[in-house]
C-alpha cells in the first residue's frame, strides 16, 4: 500500500469509529431519558447471569437448532473480527500479516480457525435465510414483522454472508501471491488456509498484478464493510450482540411474577393507616412541583432498565410464539411492544435533536399512539414472553406499568377489573356477595 492508502484508510477508520461513537452516545442518551432504577445489588449473580445468557447462550439453545447455529454466527462474528486488529495496524502502516512473526504456529493456527469458521458461518446464515423466507416458520412471517423489521434481518443475513466471501476471497489471493515462484512484492508467506487454498486457484492464469489488484479490491472491501455493518447496528436489531451484556448484567433478579410497589402509593398507605401521621407531610416540599406520575404513558416514565430492553430486543419472536394470548388470536404481541417502545424512544431522541437537547412534546405517547389498551389487557402476566426471551428481556413489566398509568391515572380499567375492585373494597373478596357469605365454600363441601 502506497502512503496515500495509509492515508485513506486512516481517514475511513475515523470516520467509521466516529460515526459508531455518535451513535453509542445518541443511545446511551436515549436510555437515560428513563426513570432511575437501582440495578447494582446482587454483583455476583448479575456477572453469573450475564456469563451464562449472554456469553454463554444458555437460553438460545433451548431450540437447538437454532441456537447452535447462532453460536456459530455469534463465535465467528467475534472470533474472526480479531483479525480486525491486525488489518487496522496493517493498513495504517502498510505492512502484510504484522503479526505471523511474533505468533509463528499459533498464527497459523488462528488463520486455520478464522477460515473454518468463516464457512461455518455461511453455512449457519443460509439456513437462517431458509427458514425465514423458504420454510417461512410462523414467528418469522407474524402480522407484527413487516415492513423495515422484516426486511432488515435478511439485510443482515446478506451483510454477514458477503463479509465471509470477501475474507475468504482475501485470503485466497492472499495465499495465491505468497506462493509465487521467487515471491511477490511484500507477500510473504504467513498463515494456513484450510479453505482458502482451494479458492486459490481460480486465479491460475492470471497476471501477479491483477491478483494483487484484486487482494486489494477485497481487502478495502472487507474492512469497508465491516465499518458499514458497524454502523447499520444502530438501525439494526443486530445491536443486541451489543447490548446483550449489559441487559443481562442489569436484569431483574427478583423471582418471576414478583411486581414493585409504586413508593409513592406505599408513603400514602401508610399515611392512611397511621392515625398520628402528619397528612400534610405527604404534600411536595416544592409547591410547584408535580405529583408522581403512577404507571408509565411515555418512554420517559419507563425506567431506564426498560429501554434498554427496547433497545436489545431481538425481534427472534420467540416471547410472541410462547404467548398463550396470541395464540388464541388476541392482538398482543409481547415482541411488537418492545418494537414500539423501541420506535417511539427513537422518535423521541430525534425531536431532542432537532431542538437542540430539549424534548417538545408532539402529542404523541407511546400509549394510544403506538400501543394500544386492547394489546395491555389481552396480557395474562403468565410470564411466558420473560421465561423464553434469550437475552432477559421483559414486556411484561412494560405492559403491567402502562395498566397502572390506565387504572391508577385514567380509571380505564376493563368493566370486570372494575367489578371486580369493587366487590374487594365493599365486599372483601372479588365476587359479588357478601362479608358474611365469604365462607360458605367450605360448609358445602
Amino acid at each position: 500500500m502506497s502512503y496515500l492508502d495509509n492515508i485513506l484508510f486512516a481517514v475511513l477508520l475515523i470516520a467509521g469509529f466516529g460515526f459508531f461513537a455518535a451513535s453509542v452516545k445518541k443511545i446511551i442518551r436515549n436510555i437515560n431519558l428513563g426513570v432511575d432504577v437501582d440495578r447494582k445489588d446482587n454483583p455476583k449473580a448479575r456477572w453469573k447471569n450475564m456469563a451464562l445468557i449472554a456469553l454463554g447462550q444458555s437460553k438460545m439453545v433451548r431450540r437447538p437448532v437454532a441456537g447452535i447455529l447462532h453460536i456459530i454466527v455469534y463465535a465467528g462474528f467475534i472470533i474472526i473480527n480479531i483479525e480486525l486488529l491486525e488489518i487496522i495496524i496493517d493498513g495504517l502502516f502498510g505492512t502484510h500479516r504484522i503479526f505471523a512473526p511474533y505468533l509463528g504456529v499459533v498464527y497459523d493456527v488462528l488463520i486455520a480457525s478464522f477460515e473454518i469458521l468463516a464457512i461455518l458461518v455461511i453455512f449457519s446464515v443460509t439456513v437462517f435465510w431458509l427458514r425465514r423466507n423458504f420454510i417461512r416458520l410462523k414467528r418469522f412471517i407474524h402480522s407484527d414483522l413487516t415492513g423495515f423489521p422484516k426486511s432488515d434481518a435478511n439485510y443482515i443475513l446478506y451483510f454477514e454472508t458477503v463479509l465471509m466471501i470477501l475474507f475468504l476471497l482475501m485470503n485466497a489471493s492472499d495465499y495465491h501471491l505468497q506462493n509465487v515462484p521467487g515471491g511477490y512484492s511484500h507477500f510473504h508467506k504467513a498463515g494456513s488456509y484450510p479453505i482458502s487454498q482451494f479458492i486459490a486457484p481460480i486465479f491460475n492464469g492470471t497476471s501477479n498484478e491483477v491478483v494483487g489488484l484484486l487482494f486489494e479490491v477485497f481487502w478495502w472491501l472487507h474492512i469497508a464493510g465491516i465499518l458499514v455493518f458497524m454502523n447499520y447496528l444502530y438501525f439494526s436489531k443486530h445491536l443486541h450482540i451489543l447490548l446483550a451484556f449489559p441487559n443481562t448484567y442489569f436484569a431483574n433478579l427478583k423471582p418471576e411474577g414478583q411486581f414493585d410497589n409504586l413508593a409513592s402509593v406505599t408513603k400514602e398507605v401508610k399515611l392512611m393507616m397511621d392515625p398520628n401521621a402528619d397528612p400534610f407531610a405527604a404534600a411536595p416540599a416544592d409547591e410547584n412541583a408535580h405529583p408522581a406520575k403512577f404507571g408509565a404513558s411515555d418512554v420517559q416514565d419507563l425506567n431506564w432498565v426498560q429501554l434498554l430492553n427496547a433497545y436489545t430486543c431481538t425481534e427472534c419472536g420467540r416471547c410472541t410464539s410462547s404467548c398463550p394470548a396470541n395464540q388464541t388470536g388476541k392482538k398482543l404481541s409481547p415482541r411488537k411492544i418492545m418494537m414500539d417502545t423501541r420506535d417511539r424512544l427513537t422518535e423521541v431522541g430525534k425531536n431532542i435533536d432537532a431542538n437542540k437537547g430539549v424534548f417538545v412534546p408532539d402529542n404523541k405517547t407511546l400509549l394510544n399512539d403506538y400501543i394500544t389498551p386492547e394489546e395491555l389487557w389481552a396480557c395474562t402476566s403468565c410470564n411466558a414472553c420473560v421465561e423464553e426471551c434469550p437475552v432477559n428481556i421483559s414486556p411484561l413489566s412494560i405492559i403491567m406499568d402502562m395498566r397502572r398509568y390506565l387504572v391508577m391515572e385514567q380509571s380505564a380499567a376493563p368493566m370486570s377489573l372494575n367489578a371486580m375492585m369493587t366487590n374487594i373494597e365493599n365486599n372483601g373478596a372479588p365476587w359479588q356477595y357478601s362479608q358474611q357469605d365469604r365462607l360458605n365454600w367450605k360448609n358445602e363441601n
